[in-house]
């Protein structure tokens, strides 16, 4: 007997079902059977189900003599369904990796329920990936397993029968079948949910949902959309034949009428001229299942009364009434655009303020970075000037208290543009800028590079992506200096970015932070975080691939921290122009929207990266680093790099995911020859990291004093203790010797 009995039904989707059954054959839990149903498909599906059938003793095909529909299909899989757990999976969609070997932890955690609830995301055609909204429903929080009555906000996930799987003596004891027609899903979960002893759940997304351009039901335009009325009928006979629900009436009462407001106003579900047939039908169902006192959404009210013709010319109103409001938004920002730009006109007639300074980061994101810890510098060894942050509106929480904070595009910006003496930043101020000759504009750049940058992208087309390099030289000739933080980065700037600036060979200021913290801080941190005391916390910060369209995560995190074990957890940080979390799960934790990373840096015992220049900062903790570089030939293809990683890396090198998961589990991230590696690495890489770095620019650029404090060897450097350092578990080996430094220019 399987644990698992994974039930496919095919009908006309000989595109996508070799796929779908990959996912399920590959799956790291072999512990299945694979009941695929040739709904009669006039394609190929039959055909393509006994291939698999002959291949894989697991695969059970099973041939329908007419097309009977999804639900149906599904009864005829059931029928022949031997595993103690039944897992339905439409025929265009998949199976993520490690899904059943997830789902078979979890419901041997919570004690064998009758229902498990795991969570989708759904897939666009471009690729892209989006997760349920409402997943924090499935949250492992709290005792499981238990009934529907105690987490009634289950009944608001997408019910569907395929994000659930089903004690199979459960299902045959209350006799659940599948009924015909559309919508077959609401007749089957609503009672399924409710009848259940014991329901857990699994924050993880398990199926990868296909949104299909064409060809899906519920993109389909047909008659058979007015099923939902018979379905529902379905649902309120069977809480009628069991008294013992009919708390449950008001809730099914709420869904029922805002699922008919739903078909009836999603465009391209309804044939043309029967939309008032299906308010009349509706209105009839609000009527004959009515439970007085029930809340509705404002939409519905349109179920309620039937009010077809009204219902239309409020859609008209509402169109005409936002295209106007479109109209006058565009005059005022026309209006407001002109009068900003005569501002700043008048602005650059007025003296600049020799006490006024300008920061910005990452194109306007919240303070941190190489200017971030200039402005502290200068708010510490200069108090005279006084400083202003750049930081757009959805950042502006993240500027800690001190620096005054601006806006991009209001009167104080381009106030503070045209009349602040020290304007420093990573990237371009702004492309307007027109740089007076007593200014001083500060770049600092964003790390040390390992691939290509500046012109070097010319012969890049997938990396450049359009960039205008005669508009890009045009900003290099403003700037004056140039922060380094050393030799290697030194040599490229001025090969890729020339121009007549000054530079700072002085180390990365934004690494100081790392010099200063102490083990309290790290602890704290961690704290905050999240992080289990004692765990060992692993932070994944990959970089981007410029020759991908769609950023689909190069790792399974889930897959690697089961793997893993409980004591490793890791902390997944996506590139900020990615977006989205990279995985999900118990110890996996999203730290995608922390505003910093050195606190990240700070809070972990290890590094986890591919080619992001995260890793130079990461050196200067002197703590263990491990590089993935399973694409390596294609990212040094598309992007360029600097040098060979793999030939000089800062520590252990895993070219697939299960070399990495062995150098963790071995303990290899963390042995001799890692910190060998890590020790030549920083020695090139992190000379004068010493934490004075931000000092020395200050000192020179606005205090104009000539001696500036001397550099810290590496060698006699201290690392930062990680909060699990103490424990025989993360004693990382030290490097020996002493490495020598080159001379501060």
């Amino acid at each position: 007997m399987p644990r698992f009995s994974v039930i496919v039904p095919a009908y006309q989707v000989q595109a996508y079902l070799s796929e779908c059954l990959d996912s399920v054959l590959s799956q790291s839990y072999p512990d299945l059977e694979l009941i695929a149903v040739d709904d009669c498909s006039p394609d190929a599906c039959g055909a393509i189900i006994d291939e698999y059938a002959a291949h894989d003793a697991r695969v059970r095909p099973v041939h329908l003599a007419e097309n009977q529909g999804l639900g149906r299909a599904r009864n005829a899989g059931m029928a022949v369904a031997s595993g103690d757990y039944l897992v339905f999976l439409d025929s265009d969609d998949t199976l993520t990796p490690d899904a059943l070997h997830s789902i078979a932890d979890r419901i041997k955690e919570s004690g064998e329920p009758d229902v498990l609830m795991y969570d989708y995301a759904r897939t666009y055609w471009d690729g892209s990936q989006e997760r349920n909204h409402l997943a924090a429903e499935l949250a492992e929080q709290g005792p499981a397993p238990f009934r529907l009555e105690d987490r009634p906000g289950l009944l608001e996930v997408l019910m569907v029968a395929w994000n659930k799987a089903y004690r199979r003596e459960f299902v045959e004891e209350y006799g659940f079948a599948f009924p015909p027609g559309y919508y077959e899903d609401t007749p089957w979960t609503f009672p399924v949910l409710m009848t259940a002893g014991s329901i857990a759940t699994l924050d993880r997304v398990c199926v990868h949902y296909r949104q299909r351009r064409q060809g899906s039901i519920l993109g389909t335009t047909s008659s058979r959309h007015f099923d939902l009325f018979e379905q529902y009928d379905r649902v309120f006979a069977y809480v009628e034949e069991h008294p013992e629900l009919v708390r449950w009436r008001p809730e099914l009462f709420r869904r029922m009428v805002d699922h008919c407001a739903t078909v009836f106003t999603r465009p391209g579900r309804l044939p043309r001229g029967s939309h008032g047939e299906f308010l009349r039908r509706a209105r009839a169902h609000y009527r004959r299942y009515r439970v007085p006192g029930a809340r509705l959404r404002r939409r519905n009210v349109l179920v309620r009364f039937g009010l077809h013709r009204t219902f239309r010319a409020w859609q008209l109103f509402s169109a005409a009434r936002q295209r106007t409001l479109k109209a006058v938004v565009k005059l005022a920002r026309a209006v407001r655009a002109g009068a900003l730009r005569l501002h700043y006109r008048i602005q650059l007639r007025l003296p600049v303020r020799a006490d006024r300074a300008v920061f910005a980061a990452g194109g306007g994101r919240g303070h941190g970075g190489d200017p971030g810890a200039l402005e502290e510098a200068f708010r510490t060894h200069a108090p005279q000037v006084r400083t202003a942050w750049i930081a757009r509106p959805e950042h502006q929480h993240a500027v800690p208290p001190g620096p005054r904070r601006l806006r991009p595009g209001s009167a104080a910006y381009w106030t503070a543009l045209a009349r602040s003496k020290y304007l420093v930043t990573d990237d371009v101020l702004d492309r307007r800028l027109r740089k007076r000759r007593e200014q001083i504009v500060i770049q600092t750049r964003q790390g040390t590079p390992l691939k290509h940058m500046g012109l070097d992208l010319q012969e890049r087309p997938a990396a450049a992506r359009g960039t205008d390099f005669a508009e890009l030289l045009r900003g290099v000739d403003q700037w004056d200096l140039v922060v380094s933080g050393n030799r290697h980065s030194t040599l490229v700037w001025e090969r890729v970015f020339p121009g007549r600036y000054t530079t700072l060979e002085y180390g990365a200021p934004r690494n100081d932070v790392f010099q200063r913290a102490t083990s309290a801080d790290v602890t704290r941190l961690r704290e905050s975080l999240g992080i289990p005391e004692g765990a060992v916390a692993i932070l994944y910060a990959p970089t981007y691939r410029d020759h991908l369209r769609t950023q689909h995560p190069q790792l399974d995190l889930e897959r690697i921290a089961l793997r893993l074990g409980p004591r490793f957890v890791i902390l997944a940080r996506p590139h900020p122009t990615r977006g989205g979390p990279l995985g999900t799960g118990a110890r996996v934790i999203d730290v995608g929207d922390h505003p910093d990373v050195a606190s990240l840096c700070l809070a972990s015992d290890a590094l986890l990266t591919d080619y992001s220049s995260i890793m130079f900062d990461y050196a200067d903790l002197d703590r263990p680093i491990v590089v993935h570089t399973g694409d390596w030939q294609a990212f040094r293809a598309s992007r360029g790099t600097y040098f060979d990683l793999r030939a000089c890396p800062p520590g252990a090198v895993a070219r697939t995911e299960d070399e990495l998961i062995d150098i963790f589990a071995t303990g290899h991230w963390r042995g001799s020859r890692s910190a060998q590696l890590r020790a030549a690495f920083r020695d090139r890489f992190c000379p004068y990291d010493d934490g004075r770095a931000a000092e020395r620019v200050v000192r020179h650029v606005v205090l104009g004093e000539p001696g500036l404090p001397s550099v810290v060897p590496v060698a006699e450097r201290k690392p930062v203790p990680s909060a699990c350092a103490r424990s025989p578990l993360a004693t990382v080996p030290q490097p020996s010797g002493s490495l020598s430094v080159p001379e501060r220019r």
